[in-house]
């Protein structure tokens, strides 16, 4: 019944569907390989990687959020036609294997970004807000799905997309070599940049009135944290104790900076700001950016050059 109410909604909005507009997409060329991603990171990695040589396509709108995100009659129609498609795999991804299990994917390459690099389990650090789970449920381990977030990382994922555009097609590899290997070097100075940093830090934590989306970025630099919630969670609001907590935290160890991620109403950085005199800035974690800043050519190397800048100012 559900798969025959899936492939009901689609049928009823697809020609609506089709002549949307406001798509995220390079402009179409037949003799191009179809590329579509369901985040920013990896769209802005395949750009790196390809320039344009595919027809590149994002589902996720610029400022929307991605743990929230369902896909339309028309994003579903795209994944559909594309030759290769790129999304991350997590929790949040569950609409994606309902899509993937309803049509033939042999012709299709499947890239996941967790099964790039080893992966961790989400945790609940203190002082965090945890989401309330259903007891009549069987506990499972829940993977951080950030996965890009780390520079190194990253690498590794723009190594697995430039390998699978080489197999699909191959004459234009020696192009993605050459840009693989321009950008890897980027991202291999964006990794010793950070390390500078924390080399000589005056502190080895930071926190955030946000989610936490940065968990393997912390493990790679040796980083703890505190934060109102994990990485996925959905909730926007989190208790006065929780808040109280880092309110304290901030005064106890003396943090000039409280973070906060894009794309978030920052009600909760603000508070604690508002009590301690911290100041306030972003983190960008890169999982999507707003219109502006998509309009305005924004990408994963400069948002994280800024995010050097930022860091180093939170760990004086």
């Amino acid at each position: 019944m559900k798969r025959f109410i899936f492939f009901a909604c689609i049928l009823l909005s697809l020609a609506a569907a089709l002549s949307a507009g406001g798509r995220r997409e390079t402009k179409n060329t037949e003799d191009r390989i179809n590329v579509v991603t369901t985040i920013f990171a990896p769209y802005d990695f395949v750009r790196e990687i390809a320039g344009d040589r595919v027809n590149l396509t994002m589902l996720l709108p610029p400022g929307a959020e991605s743990h929230s995100f369902e896909p339309t009659p028309r994003d579903i129609i795209t994944v559909q036609n594309s030759d290769v498609f790129i999304y991350v795999g997590g929790e949040s991804d569950a609409w994606v294997e309902r899509i993937l299990d309803s049509f033939d994917t042999s012709r299709l390459d499947i890239i996941t970004l967790m099964d790039c690099v080893d992966v961790v389990e989400e945790e609940i650090v203190e002082g965090m807000e945890d989401e309330e789970e259903d007891d009549s449920e069987e506990e499972e381990a829940e993977y951080d799905e950030h996965v890009w977030t780390s520079p190194r990382n990253a690498q590794l994922i723009v190594r697995k997309i430039a390998d699978v555009l080489k197999a699909r097609d191959a004459p234009n590899a020696a192009a993605y070599e050459k840009n693989t290997a321009a950008y890897i070097a980027k991202l291999t100075e964006l990794d010793a940049s950070f390390q500078k940093v924390v080399a000589g830090a005056k502190r080895k934590i930071f926190i955030f009135g946000d989610r936490f989306p940065f968990r393997y970025f912390a493990d790679a630099y040796g980083l703890s944290y505190y934060a109102a919630f994990p990485g996925c969670s959905t909730e926007t609001e989190c208790s006065a104790a929780t808040v109280a907590f880092l309110i304290n935290k901030v005064r106890s160890d003396k943090i000039p900076v409280i973070f906060h991620i894009e794309l978030s109403n920052e009600k909760i950085a603000d508070a604690i700001c508002e009590e301690t005199g911290a100041k306030k800035m972003l983190l960008h974690a890169v999982h999507n950016v707003s219109k502006r800043d998509f309009e305005g050519g924004a990408g994963y190397y400069g948002l994280m050059s800024q995010n050097v800048k930022n860091l180093r100012e939170a760990l004086q």
